[in-house]
């Protein structure tokens, strides 16, 4: 007699990933919903691993408060948010917190999505976003990154920090939709107008049909502590007709980082005496 035929068994094919790589790849998961709580099974479904290797994963990150539980759910911990505060110079928090009301001045005149945002390496870092009565989608967001050349506060940023600029112009230039600049020399062009005009604009370089203009908020010595930007729809948003009220607010803006500067700078001579 022939002998027997085995029946086909499918044996699950073995996840060679380290711990760590797992670690992140539930983190990275939790998309959209890391503040409202994702199930075990759907961040396993999701990480491509197993319900009970994602689960003893989710109770060592629980244990170092990097996810905390919901009820039945995970959502990312306090740990992260702590260590993504330090990725950022410590001066940010008093920038945005110094400069936060008068971007709120700049949304009641323009009722338009506005930016404060800081250049960090050559990227720019946005410390506040106020969205507009009719938001735009755009790639900004608070805490989030873009690479300065391709928006307005970025590029205004870099036309007054000739190091980082150079920097910028010696990489090879992302190009994010047809109008991003990634040539350098038309770069370093463009830069040289924003630094004699005091003013940028980005015409659906980072996003396409997404229009914005931006101005540095200057400090001691003539360099930007930040920028400003409002930004809105291209068939309706025309940036150089808002020029003159983001110009305005910038310069307000910029008085009070100086009166700022000079009570740190009293208050240290007070306690040194």
């Amino acid at each position: 007699m022939p002998p027997a035929t085995k029946p086909h068994v499918n044996v699950p094919a073995r996840d060679d990933r380290a711990a760590i790589d797992k670690a992140i790849s539930l983190l990275l998961s939790f998309g959209e919903q890391a503040n409202s709580g994702v199930g075990v099974s759907e961040l396993a479904r999701r990480a491509g691993l197993s319900k009970s290797t994602a689960f003893r994963l989710l109770g060592m990150l629980e244990r170092n408060e990097v996810v905390e539980r919901v009820g039945r759910n995970y959502r990312l911990g306090s740990r992260l948010h702590e260590l993504g505060s330090h990725v950022y110079a410590p001066g940010h928090d008093r920038t945005r917190d110094l400069l936060i009301p008068y971007l709120a001045d700049l949304y009641s005149l323009t009722q338009e999505t506005v930016h404060l945002a800081v250049l960090h390496g050559t990227e720019v870092v946005y410390l506040a976003k106020l969205f507009g009565h009719r938001p735009v989608p755009a790639p900004s967001r608070i805490g989030g990154r873009m690479p300065a050349h391709c928006t307005a506060v970025g590029k205004v940023l870099l036309a007054y920090e000739p190091a980082t600029a150079a920097e910028v112009l010696a990489a090879p230039l992302r190009g994010f939709t047809p109008q991003t600049i990634t040539d350098d020399s038309a770069l370093a062009a463009e830069l040289d107008r924003i630094r004699q005009d005091g003013i940028a604009f980005d015409d659906g370089e980072a996003r396409p049909g997404l229009n914005c203009v931006a101005v540095p908020v200057m400090g001691p010595g003539g360099r930007p502590v930040a920028a400003m930007s409002i930004a809105g729809p291209a068939e309706r948003f025309e940036p150089r007709l808002r020029s003159p009220q983001l110009r305005r607010v910038a310069a307000a803006a910029a008085q009070e980082v100086l009166r700022a500067r000079r009570a740190a700078s009293a208050a240290s001579r007070t306690l040194v005496s």
